[in-house]
């Protein structure tokens, strides 16, 4: 699993998302988010060996142009791509097996 450390200010554009080949899982969220803080630990489980999928943690709030075009409302949220098609998606997950689910997307 590729993963940044913290979220990303600076987003890709939603072409630029949908343009990317392989395993994606977009994580919109902020570093000072309740919810994000606490899904933390279950994300790192359920991502741990998932090689290789790309992990992109996006800052995301109110004006953000890739998150409003996922319809992201509250965080974390994730969403699993393949080759820029949504094909799972997780809101404010509380255990790696949500998020598990949705990886068996990519399988």
């Amino acid at each position: 699993m590729t993963a940044t450390s913290g979220y990303r200010e600076a987003a890709p554009m939603r072409d630029e998302v949908d343009a990317m080949r392989g395993p994606l899982v977009i994580e919109f969220g902020t570093e000072w988010c309740g919810h994000c803080q606490a899904a933390r630990p279950a994300l790192a489980s359920a991502l741990a060996g998932r090689d290789p999928v790309e992990h992109l943690k996006i800052e995301d709030g109110k004006g953000r142009p890739l998150g409003r075009s996922f319809s992201v409302k509250l965080w974390p949220t994730l969403i699993v791509m393949r080759d820029g098609v949504e094909l799972a998606r997780v809101v404010r997950p509380t255990d790696a097996a949500a998020v598990t689910e949705a990886l068996r997307a990519l399988d």
